[in-house]
């Protein structure tokens, strides 16, 4: 049996806990990385309490000491739970151009970290493979369909995994060495995300890997696009990945030349014969 989260243990104990203790443990449900971050004397110290009931705080969760407490959320906040980013001194913004120059500034320093060519190289590829696979999780897997819907646009053959209901085992034994597999890694990522990786690198598929930028770079993939995610806010911001997604799709069309146009023209003759639009 997997072992509690940190959080679980908070929240399961919350009720029973002694005022000064639920004092802290409410601070540290809302904030739980405060605990990752500090030490017991500091926590004691933002909470309103005293050492001594930090001390028996972490007892009543079931830990040895602060610091295995402490480690046990550190290993959560490295999972990217949004959770683990809030700081109790410091709310998030309210000011909607907060918002906006935080995006700018994210979508900026992502196209800057592009390397020269990969996008052009990436379209020519996708143009190029028997079949492109689309696959996004959690947040990832709107942006994933997004994608499929831009690029069927000049492409036949794309797929975007997994769709509602389905597991991935019958799309991954269906990958090919001519392929083109793009994964989405963005926090917080699933646990078959490596298998994925290894499954589409094993079959041979040349694989675009697009995540958040706590990814350290990848060099077993053939394009690593990592996307700056920050907000003033309690949650993680897309926009740099959309701006990355505008980009492919764009690239990809214009690479297509003259067969993306007749296909464009295609597509645009059964939407006037159907009357869909």
């Amino acid at each position: 049996m997997a072992e509690p989260s940190f959080l679980s243990r908070v929240r399961r104990h919350l009720d029973d806990l002694h005022p000064a203790e639920r004092r802290l443990g409410e601070l540290v449900s809302d904030f739980p990385g405060e605990l990752a971050s500090y030490s017991a004397s500091e926590l004691a110290d933002l909470a309103g309490v005293s050492n001594a009931t930090v001390s028996r705080f972490v007892r009543r969760l079931g830990y040895g000491s602060y610091e295995e407490a402490r480690r046990h959320a550190r290993e959560e906040q490295a999972s990217g739970s949004r959770l683990y980013l809030g700081d109790v001194r410091a709310p998030a913004s309210d000011d909607p151009r907060a918002y906006a120059e935080s995006d700018i500034r994210n979508l900026h320093q992502t196209l800057d970290g592009l390397e020269q060519g990969a996008v052009e190289r990436l379209a020519a590829a996708l143009l190029a493979a028997r079949k492109v696979w689309i696959v996004g999780f959690r947040a990832a897997a709107p942006l994933a369909h997004y994608l499929n819907w831009q690029l069927v646009q000049v492409l036949e053959t794309t797929a975007a995994i997994p769709r509602s209901g389905e597991t991935l085992g019958e799309h991954l034994a269906s990958i090919r060495r001519d392929d083109v597999v793009i994964l989405f890694g963005l926090r917080r990522r699933v646990a078959q995300t490596e298998a994925i990786l290894a499954a589409a690198l094993g079959a041979g598929a040349r694989v675009a890997y697009i995540t958040d930028e706590s990814v350290g770079p990848r060099a077993d993939v053939d394009w690593h696009i990592r996307c700056r995610t920050g907000s003033p806010g309690p949650l993680f911001s897309h926009v740099s990945v959309m701006g990355v997604l505008n980009l492919v799709a764009n690239r990809t069309i214009a690479a297509a030349g003259e067969t993306g146009r007749r296909r464009l023209a295609a597509i645009e003759s059964a939407n006037d014969s159907l009357g869909e639009l």
